[in-house]
């Protein structure tokens, strides 16, 4: 059997690895800072490595410690899921779930969806990351992802679609009032458009032709914003067209305070995944957080919209 000393340190290790150095994994652990240096230095006398190369300011593993620590962190999946394994006979979601959702659109739709399943199952924990890029599942231990577009690893991954992410080309009335509506793509030329950068490029819109063969349209724009929250704002302060998500503007041309143009060029939209990896069984608590997503997709993704 495996002693609480040995366990003790194994635990200061990992959460000083997550933490950084060992002041902050102290604070986390409810430790003081020598205690969490003790017990990872009586780790490494015991494993006869050292796992850390220390500095005044900084920690950083050693190939022996990024091994470890791996090997540690596989080891604590296991108890985990041992433990929800034991929660599924009662068919109660439990246990820890990492999701990894888009910032705007975790922010929105799937935060209030994690916080209502918070509330309603006291033993379920999340742990969610806002992020826009795709997730390593097996570097950064993620159970679950939200991501729109085609998924680029599909072969490793199980999925199911949760909708369509649509663009809309919008104004605020009092823009269209002044400079009017384009009437077609090729138009956008003589309007002022709200661009988007991403990763410092300009993004090109996108559209597709009365035959549905898709386009892209590059614009020239006085406004280049690096955000879609930032783009949206512009818009309702009639600074010009902006293309946006349809989910993103659903309220504002709801009450008027946008007004869509350029419909029949839509395009048919990206579509909206939830994504795990294909190794790992169907839990409770990911069917539960998959299947709640896809009863709560607000009317701008759902992949019924004309």
């Amino acid at each position: 059997m495996i002693s609480n000393e040995r366990f003790a340190g194994i635990r200061a290790f990992v959460q000083a690895v997550e933490a950084g150095n060992f002041s902050r994994a102290a604070q986390q652990l409810g430790m003081s800072p020598s205690s969490v240096g003790k017990a990872v230095a009586r780790l490494e006398q015991r494993l006869d490595v050292r796992l850390f190369h220390r500095t005044t300011r900084s920690l950083s593993l050693t190939d022996e410690g990024l091994a470890f620590h791996d090997s540690c962190l596989r080891a604590l999946r296991e108890l985990e899921q041992a433990e929800a394994g034991l929660a599924e006979r009662r068919s109660q979601p439990a246990g820890r779930l990492r999701i990894t959702v888009p910032v705007l659109l975790g922010r929105d739709w799937v935060m209030p969806v994690l916080l209502q399943l918070a509330a309603q199952y006291p033993a379920l924990a999340i742990e969610a990351q806002f992020s826009n890029r795709p997730v390593d599942f097996a570097e950064e231990g993620c159970d679950l992802a939200v991501r729109i577009g085609l998924l680029q690893d599909s072969a490793n991954l199980a999925a199911r679609q949760l909708g369509v992410q649509r663009l809309a080309v919008c104004a605020a009335p009092a823009y269209l009032a002044q400079h009017g509506a384009p009437a077609t793509p090729d138009a956008l030329e003589r309007h002022a458009c709200i661009a988007m950068l991403r990763d410092g490029r300009l993004e090109a819109w996108k559209f597709q032709d009365l035959q549905g063969k898709p386009r892209d349209v590059a614009i020239t724009s006085r406004l280049r914003l690096g955000h879609l929250e930032a783009v949206r704002q512009a818009a309702l302060a009639g600074h010009g067209l902006a293309q946006l998500p349809l989910w993103l503007v659903e309220k504002e041309l709801a009450n008027g305070h946008l007004q869509m143009v350029l419909e029949p060029y839509a395009t048919a939209g990206m579509p909206l995944y939830a994504a795990w990896p294909a190794s790992r069984a169907m839990t409770v608590r990911l069917r539960l957080v998959i299947d709640t997503l896809r009863s709560h997709v607000p009317p701008g993704l759902q992949a019924n919209q004309p």
